[in-house]
């Protein structure tokens, strides 16, 4: 016992001081015979049938005969009532033999006439007439049922309405030769059953509900003596106590025992304890160094003790000299009353003067499992694993301190712990500490950071996978973590971190500037929303382009193009199966099966094309639905691109994929016009910068045709062609800068500006170049040939590249178009001693020649103008003064022969009369004295003249005409003839 059992003093013993003078006798006289608590009272059974009923102040308050005769064996009081239950056996009176009888007081119920409690009922208790006494009794709380034990060993049962007086029945239910030591009912809903103890045994019989009427069984084969069985009322077991152990019982049959080696004679349940009392030791068998102690009365000395079974404690213990006769509790205290009538009372000290000690004695496991038992808050008990804690660091225990350390996490300042394991080295234990404070939420940046170094010294890759991918909410400081790996050297780590928890920036930072993994960064990249994706693409352009230059200038044209479209790792047919409802064919899984198919995607963004499946299959009423889903099944997320602008700074020294990027954002439709006069402006540079910088003639050639083709497109140029939107200051100024030639002659081309291309050859000295762009621009350009003529007899060395056909050439279109005098050329031609009259004799020839033809040719048309002119005034005279002779025998309108009455005109023309009045056409004009044959011609020559009379006073054409005029006189001759000239009519 002294191995397993720890001995403490948990309780404060004291002698109850009776002050008054008739209580203290009563209990001095040694006339007890029974003792029950309850209702905040005390009662006291006394051999001549009293009872008296004392308060907390220990005196006795009330009293009252309950019997004539006969002790008070038993009493029973109802808790929260007023009920009092008495036993009592009444004497012998001759041969006869009187039962015990049992009453049923009502305390608030005096008898007006007495003055003492009004009794209930009465019963005498059956034994078969046989002088036994009672030995154990027993009630329910309702006192519907009692049991009484006889020394004999029988057990009665009495059922009834004790409280109304309403009749009872009793039996005895059981008989046996060894004495009844105990009984016990146990209620169990409708089921009732008594336990009964004798010396022998350990039996329970159903007195009431199923099962009742069947025979006793035996619990154990073992009894117990008198006052060694009793209830605990908490958890409702029957406690034994024999001398080997402490037993309990239940329905189901023994518990486990409590070994505690020691005879016991009255046993009581207080709380979680066993109060013990125990007789004295028998002669001979006495403890020398008690008999040493005590003398002679060693022998006579009872021990009463308080033992904990669930935590083996002995919580007090002490020698009594007098046997003690009851044991009770009341008033939230345990109570003994000896022999010698002398009260002693027990209390329990408070949990934190018992844990102090366990303190004292380093029982600290001990400690928390009292803690535990009190009811005490998780704060109070991690008081205790810290103080067992530091103990056990004290001992040089590390690892078990550090598993109460890690009890203790919650309440305990963890700086307090780590310091301890920083200065004694030891990291295994502080890595378990700084894990647990991450377990539990209670870590800071700091300690994430610690706990990163520790297995960045240890070298534990292990450790630091399981615990940054540990399940469940993120328990510590994200950016510390990751920063740590980042610092420790392991990449994979920070990069799995921060792809897990969202930080797509961080991702791609960690793919890049630590792990190198330019690849993995930019398929990552290429996973994520455009929305996303876009910060990323600018932040690390550069670097993409110079380590994956095809696969990053592609993602820049598909996402600047509007075409990109994030990456799904998804196999070539996904399937998923989701619950089908049978109400109707409505999929009641439908919503959580796109949910669910995002497990499959690492960046879902299923659309309505997804869902689309789901839905067909809402016609099925079978019990599931198969889902196939393929990667062209995901609507791709709708974004804005940006402007292409954004994105030329990040090809800095990558020419090549420039262009790739450029010309692909050429064939965009999408792309706005104010973005493609950038990308042309741009491309054409690109173009010229490689056209400079070629490594080859065919290579220069190549840039220069694409260069060339991207502003012109010549008369290779298809119908639909349409002029690149670059500003012709732009690209005059790139190819100045670039030694471009062809692409300012173009665009001077493309802007009419052919004088100014052929001034640029005259100024360069490329008489070559001054004749090809003659030829060229010549026809539409017809003052270029002038300036031809001037440039050609400017200097010798000119005049002999162009060569005398040139010369001819020009001087043959400036005479057929008019475009300069004879005299006006004859003074270019002078200007220089260049030119020889050999060299315009052809010209001034010719041009001589055709002058007088043009003079004989005029002086024809004069001479015939005035021959008809002179015609005309003769016919005039004529018809005004010579007869008119008629010939025409035929009408002009009908063709038939003339007959009366006719009409005739002076034109010649002859009509019947009936033809110019009901003819049709224009004969009504007959009748006003006009042929309707001339009629048209004449209305025709009165409108001419009429317009050319008005357009004779509009000046401001007369003028226009002879400003644009090539032949000036010619223009103011016809002008005078529509009689411009002529003076205004005076009115």
């Amino acid at each position: 016992m002294a191995l397993t059992w720890r001995s403490f003093d948990f309780f404060d013993a004291s002698q109850i001081k009776i002050a008054d003078d008739d209580t203290r006798n009563f209990f001095t006289s040694n006339d007890i015979s029974s003792v029950c608590s309850g209702s905040e009272s005390l009662f006291f059974g006394s051999y001549d049938g009293t009872v008296r009923i004392v308060s907390a102040g220990w005196k006795v308050v009330r009293s009252f005969q309950a019997y004539e005769t006969g002790p008070i064996t038993h009493m029973r009081q109802v808790e929260g009532t007023s009920l009092l239950v008495t036993v009592a056996e009444e004497p012998s009176s001759g041969d006869a033999n009187n039962a015990p009888v049992l009453k049923v007081w009502a305390l608030d119920k005096p008898v007006k006439k007495t003055g003492i409690p009004t009794c209930l009922s009465t019963v005498a208790i059956n034994n078969g007439k046989k002088p036994f006494p009672i030995s154990a009794f027993t009630a329910t709380e309702d006192l519907s049922q009692v049991a009484v034990g006889f020394a004999n060993g029988a057990v009665t049962v009495i059922r009834g309405d004790l409280i109304h007086d309403l009749g009872t029945k009793q039996r005895i239910i059981y008989e046996s030769d060894e004495p009844i030591t105990g009984v016990v009912l146990h209620v169990d809903a409708s089921l009732t059953t008594l336990f009964i103890a004798t010396t022998g045994r350990i039996l329970k019989l159903v007195v009431s509900g199923r099962g009742h009427g069947q025979p006793p069984k035996t619990v154990e084969d073992q009894g117990c003596g008198v006052g060694c069985m009793a209830v605990n009322k908490k958890t409702g077991d029957i406690v034994v106590g024999r001398d080997d152990a402490v037993y309990t019982y239940t329905l189901e049959g023994r518990g486990p025992p409590t070994a505690y080696e020691a005879p016991k004679k009255l046993i009581s349940v207080y709380q979680d304890y066993i109060a013990l009392v125990s007789p004295p030791t028998p002669a001979g068998e006495s403890d020398t160094i008690r008999r040493r102690f005590w003398g002679v009365t060693a022998d006579s000395i009872y021990t009463f003790t308080l033992i904990d079974p669930e935590l083996r404690i002995i919580a007090h213990s002490e020698s009594v000299l007098t046997d003690v006769q009851h044991i009770f509790q009341i008033w939230g205290d345990l109570y003994t009353l000896t022999q010698d009538g002398k009260v002693y009372r027990y209390h329990e000290k408070t949990p934190q003067q018992r844990l102090e000690m366990l303190y004292q004695r380093n029982l600290y496991t001990l400690a928390a499992e009292l803690a535990q038992k009190c009811g005490m808050d998780a704060k109070q008990q991690n008081i205790i694993f810290r103080k067992y804690g530091d103990y056990l660091y004290q001992k040089g225990n590390y690892d078990e301190a550090m598993a109460q350390y890690i009890k203790a996490i919650d309440s305990t300042e963890p700086s307090q712990v780590i310091r301890k394991f920083l200065d004694t080295q030891r990291i295994h234990n502080l890595i378990e500490y700084l894990e647990e404070l991450h377990e539990h939420h209670k870590a800071t940046s700091d300690h994430t950071t610690l706990l990163l170094n520790c297995y960045a010294k240890l070298k534990d890759i292990d450790k630091l996978e399981k615990f940054i991918k540990s399940p469940g909410d993120l328990k510590f400081d994200l950016d510390t973590a990751i920063s740590m790996c980042r610092q420790g050297g392991y990449y994979d780590q920070a990069a799995y971190l921060a792809k897990k928890h969202g930080e797509t920036d961080l991702v791609v930072d960690i793919l890049i500037e630590d792990s190198k993994a330019y690849g993995d960064a930019l398929d990552f990249v290429w996973h994520l929303h455009p929305d996303a994706a876009y910060p990323c693409l600018m932040k690390y352009a550069r670097v993409l382009i110079e380590h994956c230059p095809k696969e990053a200038t592609q993602i820049f044209i598909d996402y600047y193009t509007g075409k990109y479209r994030p990456r799904v790792d998804l196999p070539p047919e996904a399937e998923v199966t989701v619950p089908v409802a049978t109400n109707g064919g409505f999929v009641t899984g439908a919503a959580n099966a796109v949910q669910n198919l995002s497990n499959l995607i690492p960046l879902a963004y299923i659309g309505a094309q997804a869902a689309a499946p789901v839905a067909a299959q809402a016609a099925k009423p079978t019990g599931e639905a198969t889902i196939t889903l393929k990667a062209e099944d995901l609507t791709p997320p709708t974004y804005t691109p940006p402007r292409p602008r954004t994105a030329f700074s990040s090809f800095i020294d990558h020419p090549d994929e420039f262009i790739i990027f450029l010309e692909a954002c050429v064939q965009e439709d999408s792309v706005s016009e104010a973005d493609k006069t950038d990308i042309y402006t741009t491309l054409f540079e690109m173009y010229l910068h490689k056209f400079n910088g070629g490594r080859g003639e065919a290579d220069r050639e190549e840039w220069e045709k694409k260069a060339k083709a991207l502003i012109d497109g010549g008369k290779a140029r298809s119908q639909d062609w349409k002029k690149p939107p670059i500003e012709n200051s732009n690209v005059l100024l790139l190819s100045h800068l670039s030694n471009f030639r062809d692409g300012t002659t173009l665009v001077k081309e493309q802007s009419g500006l052919y004088f100014d291309i052929f001034r640029s050859y005259t100024s360069a000295r490329d008489t070559y170049g001054a004749v090809r762009a003659l030829r060229k621009y010549g026809p539409e350009e017809p003052q270029l040939y002038p300036a031809a003529l001037a440039y050609f007899t400017s200097d010798p060395r000119v005049l002999e590249d162009a060569g005398p056909d040139e010369l001819a050439r020009v001087l043959e279109r400036i005479d057929r178009d008019g475009l300069m005098a004879p005299l006006q050329v004859v003074q270019t031609l002078s200007k220089n001693a260049v030119a020889t009259m050999g060299m315009i004799k052809p010209y001034l020839a010719a041009r001589i020649e055709r002058e007088r033809r043009d003079i004989a040719e005029n002086r024809r048309d004069v001479a015939a103008f005035r021959a008809e002119t002179e015609q005309r005034r003769q016919e005039i005279t004529d018809l005004g003064a010579k007869p008119a002779v008629f010939q025409a025998t035929r009408c002009s309108q009908c063709a038939l022969p003339l007959d009366l009455p006719t009409v005739h005109f002076l034109c010649k023309h002859s009509f019947h009369q009936r033809c110019l009045r009901g003819g049709a056409g224009d004969a009504e004009s007959g009748a006003e004295g006009e042929c309707p044959l001339c009629a048209r011609d004449n209305a025709t020559i009165k409108a001419l003249k009429k317009e050319q009379g008005e357009r004779a006073e509009r000046h401001e054409l007369f003028k226009h005409d002879l400003e644009s005029s090539e032949d000036r006189f010619r223009t103011v001759a016809e002008w005078f003839g529509r009689g411009v000239m002529n003076a205004p009519a005076v009115e």
